[in-house]
């Protein structure tokens, strides 16, 4: 008579299921890396962007300067 036999089939260990979480399911299995080809998109819009305002901004300053200086000038 065994008694480990009959232990075992009483008590058996309960195997690891996907919603009590093992480490290997820690891993994730698929990365999902950033879209570089969006973000660089993105980044060149943005400095595109910015170089049109300040462009835009340097012309009204040097303007209001200029506008500045005939009425002075004038007076």
């Amino acid at each position: 008579m065994t008694t480990h036999a009959t232990q075992d089939t009483a008590h058996p260990q309960p195997d690891p299921s996907p919603a009590q979480g093992t480490e290997a399911e820690a891993v994730p299995l698929l990365v999902v890396l950033p879209d570089t080809h969006r973000s660089e998109k993105y980044k060149e819009r943005a400095v595109v962007l910015r170089v049109l305002v300040y462009v835009a901004v340097a012309h009204f300053l040097v303007f209001f300067l200029w506008l500045m200086f005939a009425v002075i000038g004038k007076s």
